[in-house]
């Protein structure tokens, strides 16, 4: 199965679960009259696929729903060792410039008509350059320091007490790519510099509008590893900052996925981007138009949430009610995470249970897909 296959297998069910919703909420809305959640109307497979909250102030502290403080800024000790540490290795392709002082013959002239890469000594395929007297030299993934002593100690036999300085003039031989949502997608040459994940993306043109910042994903040795650049640019997080070695991937996602599902009696039903600061329940409802006053039943406003994968349930639900003043406030804490389907039911909230054992199915095979689509990733 291909990736665009799967990309638009994925597509085509999902228009499916948004034209089964519709469907179902309609039906939803005729639904007999009640006041509560009643635990007795659960139906039987609810009770192990889905947990219920409601949303308060002591949960939202417990299972950390609000939107992250920016802690204080802490050096990332690692970080900054490997930067001092960093030294570049020479590899096939490169081109030294080498320089033997008081010893004209030695030194290739740049001149006016040749660059110092024109000029340089070129590190042939299999890893040697040739120098004068002392012929053929393996170069091949050592320091320009280690090349200088090199050259020094081979030279000592035919030169007395030799000074020798050598620079790569040419970087080909090590790259980094960088893909996706950067305004300049490409190759960037590894030099003698370091180059960390963000001074990569900023020499790509920085990211683009479409980019999502949560998915940065790093492929190396043919391992992934996933980066959140909202967490190191809005909260300080210097962990998410690391220094890229040669044959790295970066890729930064497109943000399609990155919406959350606004559903049910609101003004405008249907999907929202999330946008790089993040989105809470508040600024959802007030996207889609604020709640149908004459139809819309304010005590149930659901948020249907992808449960982990480890937890043994389909999603976990939490519930607002509307009807009290203080619940704006906790809207505007509730922060939403992407995928989240916010559902503003007509029924009385004692026949939600009924109106999501029919969305079951359909849940089922959203959260389906996209454990699917990011196993495959």
């Amino acid at each position: 199965m291909t990736l665009s296959f799967q990309f638009m297998y994925g597509q085509t069910l999902l228009k499916a679960f948004s034209s089964t919703c519709a469907v179902l909420m309609l039906s939803g809305c005729v639904l007999a009259p009640g006041s509560f959640i009643d635990p007795e109307d659960n139906a039987p497979e609810l009770e192990n696929q889905l947990k219920f909250y409601t949303i308060s102030p002591e949960t939202i502290a417990e299972n950390q729903l609000t939107r992250p403080q920016q802690p204080a800024l802490v050096e990332n000790k690692q970080f900054e060792q490997q930067r001092l540490s960093y030294d570049y290795r020479v590899g096939r392709g490169d081109v030294l410039n080498i320089t033997v002082w008081d010893h004209p013959e030695l030194t290739i002239p740049a001149g006016s008509m040749r660059s110092p890469q024109d000029a340089g000594n070129w590190v042939h395929n299999d890893g040697s350059i040739f120098y004068p007297y002392i012929g053929k030299l393996k170069v091949e993934g050592l320091k320009v320091t280690e090349i200088r002593d090199l050259l020094a100690e081979r030279l000592a036999k035919y030169i007395e007490k030799p000074q020798i300085d050598v620079t790569v003039a040419g970087f080909r031989s090590q790259r980094i790519y960088v893909t996706g949502e950067v305004q300049k997608p490409g190759v960037i040459p590894v030099t003698n510099v370091p180059t960390s994940l963000i001074e990569a993306i900023n020499a790509s043109g920085g990211l683009t509008e479409a980019a999502n910042w949560e998915q940065v994903t790093l492929l190396r040795n043919g391992e992934e590893q996933k980066f959140s650049l909202r967490k190191l640019y809005q909260q300080g997080d210097t962990e998410q900052n690391i220094l890229l070695q040669r044959n790295d991937v970066v890729h930064i996602a497109r943000s399609d996925d990155n919406k959350v599902f606004v559903l049910g009696e609101v003004r405008q039903p249907k999907s929202y981007a999330m946008g790089r600061s993040g989105m809470s329940l508040a600024e959802a409802l007030a996207e889609a138009g604020g709640l149908f006053e004459q139809t819309a039943d304010a005590s149930g406003v659901f948020v249907i949430r992808q449960a982990a994968k480890d937890s043994g349930r389909l999603a976990d639900v939490y519930q607002l009610n509307a009807k009290n003043a203080t619940a704006l406030i906790m809207a505007e804490q509730f922060q939403l995470q992407q995928r989240d389907i916010i559902y503003v039911t007509a029924a009385p909230v004692a026949r939600w249970n009924r109106v999501i054992s029919q969305l079951l199915p359909s849940i089922t095979g959203l959260y389906s897909i996209g454990r699917f689509q990011s196993d495959l990733k």
